[in-house]
């Protein structure tokens, strides 16, 4: 199960996910933010991944992809800091 919570604020946009980014739930998140991507005009999209349990290699993806499109990520305990580690070390954003 994954419970996606959308803050939106003046200058960003979070997702504070909960749960597990794996199977179906990838497919939400990937929903949820194709909905509010036209809708940024500007501001920046955050993830923040500090009360997820695991990501499965589909949301490691998504994650990826999110990541090269702008979104920052954040994150706490070993797994996920790692995670966003090698995101950041793997992938390359736009015009960097």
């Amino acid at each position: 199960m994954l419970r996606i919570t959308v803050k939106d604020g003046p200058d960003t946009v979070s997702f504070k996910l909960e749960g597990n980014l794996t199977g179906p739930w990838v497919a939400e998140l990937e929903d949820a933010w194709r909905a509010i991507h036209p809708a940024l005009a500007g501001r920046s999209l955050s993830l923040d991944l500090t009360a997820v349990g695991s990501v499965d290699n589909a949301g490691k993806y998504l994650l990826a992809l999110l990541y090269c499109n702008g979104a920052r990520v954040l994150a706490s305990g070993t797994v996920m800091t790692e995670l966003v580690r090698t995101i950041r070390e793997d992938w390359h954003r736009s015009g960097e």
